[in-house]
């Protein structure tokens, strides 16, 4: 922009203006999803669920089942407990396995063991929150699961040091992606939400949903989806430096020369 006004003569005024219409936005704050964003939840999860039902086809209903009463949750329908219980337990009964609830619980808590000693975080992950904490952002998770469970998975695989607070729809009341947990990531931080940037694996939940909010959004499409959605996309947590340092501004990041590389 610079050398192309340098060939033009235009007004100061004009030239001021035009700068700053073009001028990067400032990010002191990164808030990041945390399943299938920084932890393997799917891989988790998944495996756990095939190894209860001998089979490896209905996570896609799993799925659907489990928004369903996560939902209750949130609004306070159902504690955490319960919601696990009622939710394996209709997706049983849609697969045509009536059981009772003892009998529910004991596959709900054999279920839930597997998939516990099986988190694994995205090889991505721990070098972009070194980066992002060398940098000197404020680091937030937000999510719509658990607050226990979540903080209880982060400090598992040693990582909770890296975030300032985590904000969950659990303990909010309202999850992703109502603008409501965005701008209570943010107030927690004491960031504005236009100085702040949301990473999340959901188109939806996450980087639309955020940028609605008010705040950066930045889709993580592992998959390499397709979309026509306007909103910057990055397939690996390990491109997420570059692009805050090529697209955004930051008070400690005036060029890519000196930051550590997330992939070294």
């Amino acid at each position: 922009m610079t050398s192309a006004l340098a060939s033009i003569s235009l007004p100061s005024s004009t030239r001021a203006a035009l700068s700053r219409d073009h001028c990067p936005p400032v990010i002191h704050a990164i808030c990041l999803d945390i399943d299938d964003t920084v932890i393997d939840y799917t891989g988790s999860a998944r495996s756990a669920l095939s190894e209860l039902i001998g089979r490896d086809d209905m996570w896609q209903a799993w799925q659907r089942v489990t928004d369903e009463y996560s939902a209750k949750a949130v609004s306070g329908e159902l504690d955490h407990a319960t919601m696990r219980r009622t939710r394996t337990k209709a997706f049983l009964a849609d697969l045509g396995v009536l059981l009772d609830d003892d009998a529910v619980a004991e596959l709900e808590e054999r279920r839930l063991s597997r998939m516990n000693l099986s988190w694994r975080l995205f090889p991505d992950t721990r070098p972009c929150l070194d980066w992002l904490r060398a940098a000197g952002f404020a680091i937030a998770a937000v999510t719509n699961a658990s607050a226990p469970h979540q903080r209880a998975r982060l400090a598992a695989q040693g990582i909770s040091r890296y975030f300032d607070v985590v904000v969950s729809a659990g303990e909010l009341g309202v999850a992703k992606p109502d603008p409501a947990i965005f701008h209570a990531a943010c107030r927690q931080l004491g960031i504005p939400p236009a100085q702040t940037l949301h990473v999340g694996d959901r188109l939806d939940l996450d980087a639309a949903a955020a940028r609605a909010a008010g705040l950066h959004g930045v889709w993580l499409n592992r998959a390499a989806q397709r979309s026509d959605v306007d909103v910057p996309m990055i397939e690996t947590l390990a491109d997420l430096p570059e692009l805050l340092v090529t697209d955004y501004r930051t008070p400690t990041l005036t060029s890519a020369s000196g930051v550590p590389s997330p992939r070294g």
